[in-house]
């Protein structure tokens, strides 16, 4: 079993502001950030392979990542690289992004489907990236795997020896295996959250000012590293 160090923190992403920051109302743990880091989408999880194996192979595969840095305090572009290659094609973010922006991704076309899709990865990417230098040895424990149809929960705990929480993890099948499009962390949705701040900011503003404002928000993370 392996394990994450379990923390809050608050994202701010304001469309409205000039930081371009837009507020998260929770900061998930250092394992859900691992289930974001899915940088590349062309590579695919293996169609046999159950929810549970899925889930079970990027979160082992980034933890040895983690464990075997020469430094414990940053990720190198190789680490980086690295986790890209575990993590390919295990998460449907096309899916998460169209949840977290509701009716408006319904009146995009194709081309801007995969554009704010793209940009909803690497706001992940670089939100959460970089937390996963917190990483300090964690417990994972999986429990079990639920089945609905063509959806699955893998329901794991982590704990970092004073307290456990429950991370649920969301899938369904595709025509390229079983994908992640959501993540539960002590029963919050980390789509739910992205909705009810992208909705927020859409009641003030359009949808090319939410999109410049993550612009915004990914080029400063980009330049802190």
């Amino acid at each position: 079993m392996h394990v994450f160090r379990v923390g809050q923190r608050c994202l701010n992403i304001d469309a409205r502001s000039d930081e371009g920051v837009l507020k998260m109302k929770r900061w998930m743990t250092v394992l859900g950030l691992i289930a974001f880091l899915g940088f590349g989408l062309s590579a695919r999880a293996a169609p046999d392979q159950g929810p549970g194996e899925v889930v079970k192979a990027f979160v082992s595969g980034i933890i040895d990542v983690l464990e075997h840095r020469e430094d414990k305090t940053r990720l190198t572009d190789q680490d980086r690289e690295r986790i890209r290659q575990i993590v390919n094609g295990r998460f449907d973010y096309a899916a998460m992004a169209g949840r977290s922006l509701g009716r408006t991704w319904k009146t995009l076309d194709e081309e801007e489907r995969k554009r704010f899709s793209d940009l909803f990865r690497q706001l992940l990417e670089w939100s959460y990236g970089n937390r996963l230098n917190e990483y300090k040895g964690q417990r994972v424990e999986y429990r079990k795997v639920q089945f609905k149809g063509k959806r699955a929960r893998v329901l794991t705990i982590v704990s970092d020896g004073a307290k456990n929480t429950p991370v649920e993890y969301r899938l369904h099948q595709t025509a390229h295996g079983w994908m992640v499009y959501d993540i539960r962390i002590e029963g919050a949705s980390l789509v739910r959250t992205f909705y009810q701040e992208f909705q927020s900011q859409l009641e003030h503003g359009t949808y090319q000012q939410l999109v410049q404002a993550l612009q915004r928000k990914i080029a400063k993370l980009k330049e802190r590293g």
